[in-house]
């Protein structure tokens, strides 16, 4: 018997994201999953190295590699769009639910309890400490739309104002020293060039 589930998600690379706004470069899912998966593992590492935490980094890339996986049937639905009002934003969970069921279906069943709590966070129970590290991969998702957001303001396109400043409150909402910390010592890079990059110094701190 044949699973498709790995094949469906290489097709994550196929859906495109910020499809209501002009680009300048294109992202699609699978980079951003990628991008999520980074950012959620340095957040937990500035939690425990700065903060005294105690965050399983890579059970928190793992969730995050999984984050947007059912998006490979619903596609990527804009903000502005599954959140315009709370009947569109349940209908659009079902969604999601619906399609993580279908994943789910394509994994032989020894392995599924390990990929129902990634597949579907709010439906399956998860290890302990999932819960702490679902905040940390939903604060990730947002600060990697936050820098492509500045990353399309430095190179001139001011579509991805708004959303910046949007991102930015929402980012400040959360409330997370780790998210604070980034923004101050991390995010800006992503608005230097690749020559500011290699001539900056190496912060000795």
């Amino acid at each position: 018997m044949s699973y498709h589930f790995s094949a469906y998600m290489y097709r994550l690379r196929s859906i495109k994201r910020w499809s209501l706004m002009r680009s300048t470069a294109a992202e699609n899912v699978a980079e951003h999953s990628f991008h999520v998966a980074l950012l959620a593992h340095l957040l937990c590492e500035i939690g425990n190295g700065l903060f005294g935490r105690r965050l399983n980094a890579e059970r928190a890339a793992t969730l995050a590699l999984f984050h947007d996986a059912t998006e490979v049937f619903t596609g990527d639905i804009p903000t502005p769009v599954k959140h315009h009002n709370p009947r569109l934003l349940s209908n659009f969970r079902e969604m999601e639910g619906i399609a993580a069921e279908r994943l789910l279906s394509m994994i032989p069943p020894a392995l599924q309890p390990t990929y129902a709590p990634l597949l579907a966070p709010g439906t399956h129970l998860g290890p302990e400490g999932d819960a702490e590290l679902l905040k940390i991969v939903k604060a990730a998702d947002s600060l990697d739309a936050y820098l492509k957001c500045a990353w399309e303001l430095t190179a001139g396109n001011r579509e991805f104002a708004v959303a910046k400043q949007q991102l930015a409150d929402k980012l400040e909402r959360l409330n997370l020293p780790e998210v604070a910390y980034f923004l101050e010592h991390f995010a800006p890079s992503f608005e230097m060039t690749l020559d500011e990059l290699s001539g900056d110094e190496v912060p000795t701190d």
